[in-house]
């Protein structure tokens, strides 16, 4: 399977019409030893995409889909904040107003309009990033998602040249700036979410990266597990 190779923004691009997966294809490429820091997998569609606990990523032409590859030497719970923060500055920048739900999730007008799946490989990180543009998926009444065509005029390009630049800045930035950033967009700050099915209140993310709860009295520090707006 060949794809067209560009660089771009400091990253070197490999696009393809359509794939299974723009994650998986990187997976594949770091465990041939082709894997490199900066690389970037960029699909028209994907036959088999995939999003957080292996739900299928609906992927038709005129959306961004695309997996970066970092070099990363160990896990970071805090790399899903400025990722998370990265895409929203991106919208930003072109006239919307996002939220972020924990951790990454991008809303507009409480609607998904971006998702991210960040998954370790070796001595790598692939960030997966979907951003809908000219469609979103219908899944099911409760699960409301939106398309920036709703919103404002803005290619594919134009959104992965200034992504891929937000990336790398919020990437390098400390996390005290990050955190705090993170906050001022995060959704549902103080209110009441569900976690493992019981109520408890969002209350922020900590210096390492936990999230933050509120069980009554009790404190709670979560890292991996969803949570569910109320």
């Amino acid at each position: 399977m060949m794809g067209e190779y560009i660089e771009l923004a400091n990253y070197k691009v490999i696009s393809f019409d359509k794939i299974p997966s723009t994650q998986t294809f990187a997976h594949n490429m770091i465990a041939d030893g082709r894997g490199a820091d900066h690389v970037a997998i960029l699909a028209d569609a994907q036959s088999a995409g995939r999003g957080r606990y292996k739900r299928t990523w609906i992927s038709h032409h005129g959306n961004l889909y695309v997996s970066f590859i970092y070099a990363c030497e160990e896990r970071d719970a805090r790399l899903a904040y400025a990722v998370g923060v990265a895409i929203a500055e991106t919208l930003i920048s072109f006239g919307v107003v996002p939220t972020i739900k924990w951790p990454n999730d991008i809303l507009i007008d409480n609607k998904k309009v971006s998702g991210t799946l960040i998954e370790y490989s070796g001595r790598f990180v692939v960030v997966g990033i979907g951003i809908n543009i000219k469609s979103n998926p219908t899944v099911k009444a409760s699960y409301k998602t939106t398309k920036l065509d709703n919103y404002v005029s803005v290619t594919r390009d134009e959104l992965l040249n200034k992504l891929m630049r937000n990336l790398d800045k919020w990437r390098r930035s400390d996390f005290c700036v990050v955190r705090t950033r993170w906050t001022e967009l995060a959704a549902g700050l103080n209110h009441n979410v569900k976690y493992r099915g019981e109520p408890v209140e969002l209350i922020g993310i900590n210096e390492n990266g936990a999230l933050i709860l509120r069980r009554e009295s009790h404190y709670l520090l979560v890292y991996g597990d969803e949570i569910t707006m109320s």
